[in-house]
């Protein structure tokens, strides 16, 4: 049996009578005549079987049957609004500036692109992957939505912990702490300062009174692990696409966690670019296992 389905523009039309306390007002708002809005009453009583408004004196009131009618009706209408809304922001063209420090940008870039374009197709995204410091810069600058970077310690409303990860000193396979002599300092390969691991790397050393010296610096991740791997010397970082050919040195100093935050440009973000952190935040909770997030 074929169920019966209420005229939205009738139910628009009842609603906002009701709120203004007159239909006649109701019939100027909606661009409509004062006829056309006690048809669409008629229509409307007519396919519900009963009278929703009844005389009051010179006006009218709702009858328990109208009562009822009205508030499913307004949730009707807000649900039939805001479907409108969202629709029509995910066609508008929209850009979204998202930064990425480089350990998160190889790794959870894709997954990431592939739900956010699902709901929003029309809008544009600008992605910047690069170390934490340019990001922050970009972000003061409003040069970027979205950052998500190493925590620096920066208190703002406008930044979320979404968790931490463990540091760990890698080497190479077959040479786990460098080509050196016993006693000679402890080749590292880094970043340029300011780095966080850089710092992290060298105030574990020397807590722990081990020479040590930058052999290479790196622009970027792929040249670190490189130089690692030719046994150049040994790195500080996380596990996140820690190469096979690597290892974790478990015999230098014990190391503390990182935790990892997103920078958001304000507190008004676009609908576009609320869900883009959204999913930034679901997809590191879901892969804090298989990619080496997490404190252990």
């Amino acid at each position: 049996m074929r169920r019966p389905a209420f005229d939205l523009d009738v139910l628009r039309t009842f609603v906002t009578g009701v709120e203004l306390n007159s239909f006649a007002r109701a019939a100027d708002r909606l661009g409509r005549s004062t006829s056309a809005v006690s048809a669409q009453l008629k229509k409307l009583e007519q396919q519900i079987g009963t009278p929703v408004l009844a005389k009051s004196g010179r006006g009218l009131a709702l009858t328990p049957m109208g009562e009822s009618l009205l508030s499913h009706a307004r949730r009707l209408l807000e649900l039939n609004d805001s479907i409108f809304q969202m629709l029509h922001e995910n066609q508008t063209a929209a850009t979204v500036r998202l930064g990425l420090q480089e350990d998160f940008g190889e790794h959870f870039l894709s997954d990431i692109l592939r739900r956010f374009v699902t709901t929003y197709p029309m809008v544009s995204l600008e992605v910047r992957i690069a170390r934490n410091a340019e990001l922050l810069t970009l972000m003061d600058n409003g040069g970027l939505d979205l950052a998500l970077a190493w925590d620096t310690g920066l208190a703002s409303t406008c930044v979320k912990r979404l968790g931490e990860t463990q540091l760990h000193w890698i080497g190479s396979r077959d040479r786990p702490t460098g080509n050196r002599p016993a006693e000679a300092p402890l080749p590292l390969i880094m970043f340029d300062a300011p780095c966080v691991m850089r710092s992290a790397a060298i105030k574990a050393l020397d807590e722990a009174h081990i020479a040590w010296r930058i052999a290479l610096t790196s622009p970027g991740v792929g040249g670190i692990w490189a130089a690692v791997a030719a046994g150049l010397g040994v790195t500080l970082r996380t596990r996140i696409g820690l190469p096979s050919h690597l290892v974790i040195i478990r015999d230098l100093p014990a190391l503390p966690t990182l935790a990892y935050v997103l920078h958001r440009v304000n507190e008004h973000l676009t609908p576009a670019a609320r869900l883009l952190a959204e999913l930034i935040e679901t997809s590191l909770q879901e892969q804090s296992m298989t990619n080496g997030l997490g404190p252990g």
